[in-house]
């Protein structure tokens, strides 16, 4: 009787009791599709540390560029358990609370289970490290529908498509997908990647056949090292083709100037100075192709002057390019449809062709015309003298050059008539003075003095007068003029 009295009061009151102690997991309590009923908490953490442990060698399959896909496994992607607090909270269901919340709670799970999630961390080093080595190794950088053209004929190349993978982006992906929907099965992540088609296509590529601009530049005086340099640059460049559009830079199309990209050592002007340097001539190419990009009245984007002149061009009609001082020549395709470069070299010559779609009127006329401002010619000579080389001892170190300032006019003119007169640019090169090294030394006072009062001259001629009468073999005492004996 005093029995079913208390259960009364509890019933009608809210009496409560002591907790229950934590024992086996109630019926009814999972976590994910892991019955937990009955078991211990140790029990329950072996068999879902047990299944974790079963899901490191799952396929997942990363969707790269171009169709390819690489397959890796959950324990490659550093899968690990990262909730196993739930153990504990699933063993203290229906320990807490009144007799009646205990009795509903365990009433309640009688009708629907209680379902823990599993969840699921990843390494994200290890997915980007996966990315970066194994993915990304299918982007393919896209190449363009372009032209060949051999034997006279225009050949159509067939473009490629290009992939790129977005690594930053992908890394959230697959994050995300394996930490939000993954089923815990073998599975397929498609990765970020960026899809770049080739422009151009056989019809407008077709419209690719007159000449626009041609030009030619001689290297008869080069040595073999510097005629290299000069095809070895005309080869890259040949066979571009400039969609609409497109800029085109020089520098970045001819270097890197090293050996492995087929340069040698020759001269090149660096710091108003003759210098030889891998890759020396490839200024060249890029005054050739200069001119005949303005033949072809293109727009020029950036162009520079060599730092002294040179002499295969009229002044003010070169464009230099120089890694170490930024220097590049670029230009742009103005036209509405592509344009292709042609480069060869033959006989010491190099020229550029440019092909395009002919839109200009047939009796337009463009021609450059080079007009000196200012000649600025070395008034003396830079003669260093040098104590350990004797007197009558002289070397050319270094050529001189005339300065000059310059510009290039651009002429249009229509059935042979001027219509228009524009400056294109100016050019201000250095003017450097002849260096020579002159040996002094001498056991002669006097000598000395004279040649060093020739050396303050700054006249490389008088140097040279001065010397050959220093060093004059004695004329012999015992000589006589014998123009009269007969």
């Amino acid at each position: 009787m005093f029995a079913v009295i208390t259960a009364v009061l509890a019933l009608s009151f809210g009496m409560t009791v002591h907790a229950e102690e934590k024992g086996e997991i109630k019926n009814g309590i999972f976590a994910g599709e892991i019955d937990l009923s009955g078991m211990s908490e140790e029990q329950a953490e072996a068999a879902l540390t047990a299944y974790v442990d079963g899901l490191r060698g799952t396929e997942i399959t990363l969707l790269a560029g171009g169709d390819h896909s690489v397959v890796v496994t959950a324990e490659a992607l550093g899968i690990r358990w990262s909730n196993p607090e739930l153990v504990s909270e699933a063993a203290e269901v229906g320990t807490h609370g009144n007799v009646i919340e205990r009795y509903k709670v365990l009433k309640d799970l009688e009708y629907e289970n209680l379902v823990y999630p599993i969840e699921l961390e990843f390494d994200l080093q290890a997915i980007s490290d996966i990315l970066t080595n194994e993915c990304a190794k299918y982007d393919v950088k896209a190449v363009n529908t372009g032209l060949k053209r051999e034997n006279g004929e225009f050949q159509i190349i067939e473009g490629q498509t290009g992939y790129a993978l977005d690594v930053e982006t992908s890394i959230d992906l697959v994050y995300n997908y394996l930490t939000g929907e993954w089923d815990h099965k073998p599975c397929q992540i498609p990765l970020d990647i960026a899809v770049e088609e080739p422009k151009g296509s056989t019809e407008e590529l077709a419209q690719v056949k007159d000449l626009l601009g041609s030009f030619t530049t001689s290297s008869s005086t080069s040595g073999p090292s510097r005629s290299a340099n000069v095809e070895n640059g005309c080869n890259l460049i040949n066979g571009i083709t400039l969609y609409p559009g497109e800029e085109f830079s020089t520098y970045q199309a001819v270097a890197p100037f090293s050996v492995d990209n087929g340069y040698y050592m020759a001269g090149s002007y660096i710091n108003g100075k003759v210098v030889d340097s891998l890759g020396g001539g490839i200024c060249q190419v890029s005054t050739t192709l200069y001119n005949a990009v303005l033949l072809s009245e293109l727009e020029v984007t950036q162009r520079h002057n060599h730092s002294m002149i040179v002499t295969y061009v009229d002044p003010s009609a070169d464009a230099a390019i120089a890694e170490s001082s930024g220097k590049d020549f670029t230009f742009v395709n103005n036209y509405e449809y592509p344009i292709y470069i042609e480069g060869y070299t033959e006989n010491k010559r190099i020229t550029f062709n440019i092909y395009g779609k002919e839109t200009r009127d047939p009796g337009r006329e463009v021609i450059y015309e080079s007009e000196v401002l200012e000649v600025n010619r070395p008034a003396t000579d830079n003669l260093q003298a040098n104590a350990s080389q004797p007197i009558g001892y002289v070397a050319v170190a270094e050529s001189a050059h005339i300065g000059y300032k310059a510009r290039l006019w651009k002429v249009v003119k229509e059935n042979g008539v001027e219509v228009s007169r524009e400056q294109i640019n100016s050019s201000s090169y250095k003017m450097v003075p002849r260096t020579a090294i002159v040996g002094v030394a001498t056991d002669n006072p006097q000598a000395y003095e004279e040649i060093m009062a020739a050396i303050g001259t700054g006249n490389l001629d008088h140097v040279r007068n001065v010397a050959a009468m220093l060093t004059a073999p004695p004329q012999n005492e015992n000589d006589w003029d014998d123009s009269d004996d007969e």
